[in-house]
């Protein structure tokens, strides 16, 4: 059987390929946690940087992170390679913007109720 780590050395991605970290984390650490360090390891050079926690998306083997959990519980088989570093790629959502308003009015309803230009 597998032993469950207490550690987990994980690096950030951010879409422009550059990375934040390595950097240990606790298993008991929630992801909430996580979002924390990103913003406050944030490269200040780079345009469009989060401003909250809510701005921050953190995906890990093809799931979205959610904030409540802790980092034991959305570990995942390759989390489990002894001294490993585990890449999470990190999203930023753009804060809304009066350009998507307007968007949104120049769709038209088809029969699924889904908005189509």
């Amino acid at each position: 059987m597998a032993e469950v780590q207490d550690q987990f050395e994980i690096k950030f991605r951010l879409t422009d390929g550059s990375d934040i970290g390595p950097k240990s984390f606790p298993a008991a650490a929630s992801v909430a946690t996580l979002k924390e360090s990103i913003l406050s390891q944030w490269p200040k050079e780079k345009e469009n940087g989060p401003r909250t926690v809510k701005d921050v998306k953190i995906i890990s083997a093809g799931r979205i992170l959610e904030n409540s959990r802790t980092l034991g519980e959305c570990r995942s088989p390759l989390c489990d390679v002894p001294g490993g570093v585990t890449t999470m790629h990190v999203l930023v959502q753009a804060p809304p913007s009066d350009k998507g308003k307007n968007l949104s009015k120049g769709r038209k309803q088809n029969k699924c109720g889904c908005g189509i230009l």
